[in-house]
């Protein structure tokens, strides 16, 4: 009877889990698209690009196409040593509205994103303050429209989910698992949550107001944290400026990864360096893949193991087993496929969850190890360890 009594603790706790997980990421606030406002004050994209001669021209054409009527880019060139400097050249040559700077070496003490942020902005002339990541494509109305939600909400500083695209096999197996793990870590409501200390942003589109952001410092006093879009939001929100995060899916779209080596790559410095300066987030995190590794073991083989019980003479008691293990199996499947359906993509990766979530726990453990030993990680060609 103990398979019995196990099988039911396992299943209830399972059925309680996937619920949870699934009903923590609550984007209240939807940016829609709206007609360009009258009144426009002026705001400068700032784009940091280092070896993105994939993305950069679609990234900067969509810029360029917005409907907002007073906007200036400025587009870091980080010392790249790929095609990105001769496309950039070549679209500004053909749109004054594009301003490209050559970035200067890095100085020691800074990481590589905020110091081209930190190079831009410093050329900007805007109101407002707009951070676009390279590998992020705008609608036409993105600008005008998320503008015009930060005004209503009273928001310093903005950023919006974008829309993740994904096309290889990988990333929707992984992806999905990543976004859900990444809800849990922090909700929405929380960091839309005056009083609450829950600060996060998404680096791939950040709209802040150009008082605000030299009021708390700029970039500088984030110039060594590889994941500044959480610090920057940390410092704003700290300091008693309105943080407001948003559904964006309908106006901005990125591709973050296209390989399993690129998201091994990104993931494991983002869980790195975003956890190790919280330890006690860190762990928890070990934990959480811990147990999800170890549900993606249990759950194929708990219904054979119920069919092999009630086989052997297991009576009633294997019959339970079997009927929970199904169950539960259905309801995690569902959730999974409800998440692929969110993230348009084809149901059927729900049954990839086994493979999706021993990924990611190489992922979180990979990062503590890095934690613990000191090695640091390594991301577009630069080596960044925590202190």
């Amino acid at each position: 009877m103990i398979y019995f009594y196990v099988s039911t603790a396992i299943f209830i706790g399972g059925i309680f889990i996937v619920y949870w997980l699934h009903n923590q990421y609550h984007l209240d606030i939807v940016v829609t698209p709206t007609p360009p406002p009258t009144n426009a004050p002026l705001i400068s994209v700032c784009v940091p690009a280092r070896n993105e001669e994939r993305n950069i021209r679609a990234c900067v054409e969509a810029i360029l196409a917005q409907d907002y009527p007073n906007f200036e880019i400025i587009v870091l060139e980080d010392r790249s040593v790929d095609a990105t400097g001769e496309i950039l050249s070549s679209l500004a040559a053909q749109n004054d509205k594009l301003k490209v700077i050559g970035g200067s070496e890095l100085p020691k003490g800074w990481a590589g994103k905020p110091h081209a942020l930190f190079q831009a902005s410093a050329a900007a002339r805007g109101d407002w303050l707009c951070f676009v990541d390279a590998d992020t494509f705008l609608s036409r109305t993105t600008l005008s429209s998320c503008y015009a939600k930060a005004v209503e909400t009273g928001a310093d500083m903005f950023t919006i989910m974008t829309f993740q695209m994904m096309g290889s096999f990988w990333e929707k197996v992984v992806m999905p698992i990543v976004m859900t793990a990444l809800s849990v870590g922090f909700s929405p409501r929380k960091v839309n949550e005056p009083k609450s200390k829950d600060a996060i942003a998404n680096g791939q589109f950040i709209l802040i107001k150009r008082s605000v952001y030299d009021a708390i410092g700029g970039h500088e006093s984030v110039k060594d944290q590889i994941v500044e879009d959480k610090a920057i939001s940390e410092q704003v929100k700290w300091n008693g400026y309105r943080l407001i995060v948003a559904n964006g899916y309908s106006i901005a779209k990125t591709r973050m990864y296209t390989s399993l080596p690129e998201m091994w790559e990104g993931w494991t410095k983002n869980i790195y360096l975003g956890l190790s300066d919280r330890p006690s987030l860190m762990l928890l995190g070990v934990f959480g893949a811990f147990i999800l590794l170890v549900a993606a073991l249990i759950l194929p083989i708990w219904p054979p193991l119920g069919v092999y019980w009630y086989l052997h003479d297991g009576g009633w008691p294997a019959l339970t087993v079997i009927i929970e293990s199904l169950i539960l199996w259905a309801v995690v499947i569902y959730a999974r496929a409800q998440v692929a359906i969110g993230m348009r993509i084809s149901p059927w990766y729900a049954f990839t969850l086994p493979l999706g979530a021993a990924v990611f726990a190489a992922m979180m453990f990979t990062s503590m190890v890095k934690v613990i030993s000191g090695k640091g990680v390594t991301w577009k060609g630069r080596i960044y360890t925590q202190k």
